[in-house]
């Protein structure tokens, strides 16, 4: 008799939204993040990022790997989620920041890189980054082998025990919530609106 499949867990939703401080949670939960450890932690992430590089491939094809993060908790950003295939069951925790903190801490990160951001720019940004999103939610409402918790990145970090529990309910396989309550901080919540 075969095994049954088990699904994969995907973080997804813009960059510094809060997704590897999601992923951080579900590693002290329990799960195994795939990683490659490739991108190190830093200014910007003191955590560490939890990326696997070959996702950034998916839509060039590369998705030979999928088959073996059954049961792993990866990262996946919102523009690369249409390119998983749809052979799997996954579970997605979307996660959701307000937007100008997202673009604040993108700039940040661009002037600790040498390449200052303008502020004066913020608008445009909010707006494709909105109608993006509107984008990826109405695909991810209409397939089927996919289910979403929408997790709100500045909720979570003034309610973490609430959010661990939200999140292993979702998940539904046994989590230590406690230690996953333990990981979001606030000093690790700089840009704020």
């Amino acid at each position: 008799m075969s095994e049954v499949a088990k699904p994969i867990y995907i973080v997804s939703g813009l960059p510094r939204s809060g997704t590897s401080m999601m992923m951080k949670m579900l590693e002290a939960g329990g799960l195994s993040p795939l990683t490659d450890n490739i991108r190190t932690a830093d200014d910007d992430n003191l955590q560490g990022y939890y990326e696997f590089e070959r996702v950034k491939a998916m839509k060039e094809g590369d998705t030979a790997w999928v088959e073996e993060s059954q049961g792993k908790v990866v990262k996946v950003i919102s523009a690369l989620l249409e390119h998983l295939p749809s052979s799997h069951q996954y579970k997605v925790i979307f996660m959701e920041r307000e937007m100008m903190e997202i673009l604040a801490s993108q700039r940040k990160m661009l002037e600790r890189r040498g390449k200052p951001g303008n502020p004066a720019e913020d608008g445009k940004f909010a707006e494709l980054y909105g109608k993006h999103l509107e984008k990826v939610k109405a695909w991810l409402a209409g397939q089927p082998n996919i289910s979403v918790l929408y997790i709100r990145y500045n909720e979570m970090i003034a309610h973490p025990a609430d959010y661990a529990e939200k999140v292993a309910a979702f998940l539904g396989v046994p989590m230590n919530t406690q230690a996953m309550s333990d990981v979001p901080q606030e000093q690790f919540y700089r840009q704020r609106k």
